[in-house]
């Protein structure tokens, strides 16, 4: 079935019917409004926007230093992208160090983008592109290896492309890079009151670890470390 656009009003909505075009690519820091927005989602959808603290300049900070780590090794965003109309053969190299992933998904039922200039994306001139969904991750080290693995924080789609099948492309991109390039292992929290997801890890091949649990030292428990003073009253550390 050929690809379908259809303008719903000229001021907001852009249903896709037929199929669906993806691009997967490393995060710039033009991207990052609409990281701020796809963050602070998730957290809206965890009920935690109160713990919320990350500005547009904390996370340019984060993300996009003058000096960052080696590619991978940094806190790195995988961004997701939609689109009616097919994306341009990506380049053997891009300025990343990333080639974009591309694949296209046929559909069973319209999608609907009801934010379109919320969330078109900035990152090249194809006017017809939507952030849908983002993939945040960092390197870690574990001894039980040696060798260095990825911390993976969260993966998060906007509900308009839910339960279509991204979720796999998104995370698998992750894994791909991970196993391509020496790191050993993508680890990470699995929430188990949320079955969709905890089975979807699962089905990615995730091994589940029942016998560890959560631990995090935080907030006024943390702070009582803060100037440690020995009895002789002198820094201990």
């Amino acid at each position: 079935m050929a690809p379908e656009a259809i303008t719903t009003d000229a001021s907001s909505d852009v249903t896709i019917t037929g199929k669906i075009y993806t691009r997967v690519r490393l995060a710039t820091k033009s991207d990052l409004s609409h990281i701020y927005k796809l963050f602070y989602q998730i957290h809206e959808y965890h009920n935690y926007t109160h713990l919320y603290k990350a500005t547009e300049s904390s996370l340019a900070n984060l993300l996009f230093k003058e000096n960052p780590l080696p590619l991978f090794y940094g806190p790195s965003v995988l961004l997701l992208e939609v689109s009616p109309t097919p994306f341009d053969e990506p380049k053997t190299t891009t300025n990343e160090g990333f080639k974009p992933v591309r694949k296209t998904f046929d559909l069973k039922f319209p999608v609907v983008e009801g934010q379109v200039e919320e969330f078109r994306s900035k990152y090249d001139d194809k006017s017809d592109v939507y952030i849908a969904g983002y993939a945040f991750f960092y390197a870690n080290y574990s001894c039980f290896y040696d060798k260095p693995g990825f911390y993976f924080e969260s993966l998060y789609f906007r509900e308009s492309y839910r339960k279509l099948g991204m979720g796999s492309l998104l995370f698998g991109t992750v894994a791909s890079i991970a196993a391509n390039n020496g790191f050993v292992s993508v680890e990470g929290i699995v929430a188990v009151w949320n079955k969709k997801s905890y089975d979807f890890y699962v089905n990615m091949g995730v091994e589940i670890f029942d016998e560890f649990r959560y631990g995090k030292l935080h907030g006024e428990n943390l702070q009582k470390y803060a100037h440690n003073k020995d009895k002789n009253g002198e820094g201990s550390c």
